[in-house]
């Protein structure tokens, strides 16, 4: 059985994780979503809270998918999270260029950590590459329209997050 994980602080999961999520599961017979806690990135989603964003949104692709997903905590490094979820392939997606320098050199790193998992690099769909979960957040902070980028219960989320935040200033 071919295991794949997919990685991120998924905050929050946009149309371009969800792309992603999608075409990853053409090439494995289980998809782990690795979902990163990462205190460094002060995410605005705390981890439960994107666990089950991720799962939600999953649920409504399932039987698109027709392969077996796990959303899964970690705060270790990829390639032993790899190892704990048994992939044997690690997927990372791209939007640009400048994405790849850094991809590369983590590549690099894992390998001499752990020769045995491959990392697989996926472009991102024309439509998504301007989509990153740190711009949508500010347009959602700034009360602007993310719809095109978020499915609608992240739009809820998103709007719920920030209105909070408005109320209790």
């Amino acid at each position: 059985m071919r295991v794949g994980l997919y990685a991120g602080t998924f905050d929050p999961v946009t149309y371009g994780h969800l792309d992603i999520f999608r075409r990853s599961a053409t090439l494995v017979d289980r998809l782990v979503i690795g979902v990163a806690i990462n205190t460094e990135k002060q995410p605005l989603f705390d981890l439960h809270e994107r666990v089950d964003l991720i799962s939600h949104e999953l649920e409504s692709m399932n039987p698109k998918l027709a392969i077996s997903t796990i959303v899964y905590p970690f705060e270790n490094l990829l390639v032993d999270c790899a190892k704990e979820v048994e992939a044997s392939i690690i997927i990372r997606g791209l939007r640009a260029v400048s994405d790849f320098e850094f991809e590369f050199q983590m590549v690099g790193m894992n390998r001499v950590l752990n020769n045995s998992i491959e990392t697989v690099f996926l472009m991102a769909d024309a439509r998504n590459q301007a989509i990153s979960s740190k711009l949508v957040k500010e347009i959602a902070r700034l009360d602007g329209d993310v719809s095109q980028f978020v499915s609608k219960n992240v739009q809820i989320e998103l709007n719920r997050k920030f209105n909070q935040d408005r109320t209790s200033n």
